[in-house]
């Protein structure tokens, strides 16, 4: 669905690159995360996918459209949820999304039924500009889905949003892949990129470090350790164990035979931990704000 060959781009349209050498494809049907820190280049790389921005070097297709020589078409098969909401603030909320529908030449969904999946459906004739951030960045993410796209630009989909909504929202994107929708996201929160994403990529300073699946990744870079509670001596104790090394195998095994196990829990290493590993860089969040 999207395939991307040496791919550079400068803002000054000089040797200062915000993205350097980025090589990397998207099958169909997966969620494909593109992971970094605020101005890692995630944004630049979405705008140059989504057509924002004009392709320099490199090659880029997306879903068979060559995005040096963009045609409207290729608008009616994607769907596009920037981290900034863009809505317009004197339009109501469904007005916002019967607008927007208007500008395809293929079916589009029902406003309502959009605005009832994430919380909105009371709010259907409130103005836009009356909104939270979070009820502008939801009424952003269901107006990307208006056109029933083949191919789902998602950018910080969960950003500024309540625990719950974020939840919400995450069972919505695994819907869609369900449904065969293939889903290109950008965000800086692993957590989210762990429990939605096939494959994920990290970048850093306009480059590709590594691409692979969350699960080959702890694989390759995580310890495995337990953290076993146990009692001795009418005291409680905690000790972190390696399930891989001999003297730590061994002292677990010691520690079962000879105590009162209280807890026991593997522990794996999480994709933040093994970005700073791998890329010498850490990320930050964003706080919610609904």
């Amino acid at each position: 669905m999207i395939n991307v060959k040496n791919l550079y781009h400068s803002y000054n349209k000089d040797d200062k690159y915000a993205l350097k050498d980025v090589s990397f494809e998207v099958k169909e049907g997966e969620v494909f995360g593109c992971l970094g820190p605020s101005g890692a280049g995630k944004s630049t790389i979405m705008g140059i996918l989504t057509g924002l921005l004009q392709l320099q070097q490199g090659e880029v297709s997306v879903v068979g459209y060559n995005v040096k020589k963009i045609k409207s078409k290729m608008f009616n098969d994607i769907g596009v949820s920037f981290e900034q909401s863009n809505v317009y603030s004197k339009m109501t909320a469904k007005e916002n999304l019967d607008f927007y529908g208007k500008l395809f030449d293929v079916e589009t969904a029902d406003s309502k039924a959009l605005l009832e999946m994430v919380g909105l459906g009371d709010k259907a004739d409130v103005k836009a500009g009356e909104f939270s951030k979070g009820m502008k960045h939801r009424l952003t993410f269901i107006r990307s889905m208006i056109n029933h796209p083949k191919m789902w630009f998602l950018d910080e989909p969960t950003t500024g949003l309540d625990p719950a909504i974020a939840a919400d929202i995450k069972d919505i994107i695994k819907e869609q892949q369900r449904k065969g929708v293939t889903v290109f996201l950008t965000t800086h929160n692993m957590y989210i990129a762990d429990e939605l994403c096939d494959r994920v990529a990290f970048i850093v300073d306009g480059e590709i470090r590594l691409i692979d699946s969350p699960k080959n990744l702890k694989l390759k870079y995580g310890e495995k350790l337990v953290d076993v509670e146990y009692r001795a001596d009418g005291e409680t104790f905690k000790e972190k164990l390696s399930t891989t090394e001999k003297k730590d195998k061994q002292r677990l095994v010691e520690i079962v035979e000879n105590h009162e196990i209280v807890t026991m829990h593997t522990k794996e290493a999480t994709l933040e931990e093994i970005f700073i590993k791998v890329t010498g860089k850490g990320l930050s969040h964003d706080e919610a704000v609904s």
